[in-house]
């Protein structure tokens, strides 16, 4: 694990928390994601909880993103609905950001303690999903 850190992106933190306070009502949307897209646009998104594993933020805000024409991003971050700040992603979460951007830079941490750090170091000695890797070769 390398522990390089970036600059944190506090527009994109803020985004997500705006929407964590104003659209996340009730048992079902308890959590909010904002990415921020190669090409400088935010894109946000609320979680879908559901006793069957429904998807998370994260993972809801890279369909929309892709939905929106934004197949590249940079930067992710989650926030929780109660003024429960930054969030860190799941296992899965970070499983498949690695897998579709692994290069992407994740906010985690708390209060003055936030930084964004390689989606890799958050899966040392991570899977590599071989299937997705054959079109590299």
């Amino acid at each position: 694990m390398t522990t390089q850190t970036h600059p944190v992106d506090h527009e994109l933190i803020e985004a997500a928390a705006h929407i964590a306070r104003t659209r996340c009502r009730g048992d079902n949307h308890t959590m909010a994601a904002a990415a921020r897209a190669a090409d400088g646009r935010i894109v946000t998104a609320v979680n879908a909880y559901h006793f069957t594993g429904g998807p998370c933020a994260e993972l809801v805000v890279i369909g929309t993103a892709a939905a929106q024409g934004a197949y590249d991003l940079d930067t992710i971050v989650a926030v929780g609905d109660r003024d429960r700040g930054v969030v860190p992603p799941c296992g899965r979460c970070r499983q498949v950001l690695f897998d579709y951007f692994p290069a992407l830079k994740v906010i985690v941490g708390k209060g003055d303690h936030l930084r964004a750090v390689p989606v890799a170091d958050l899966l040392p000695e991570t899977y590599v999903w071989s299937d997705h890797q054959l079109d590299a070769e």
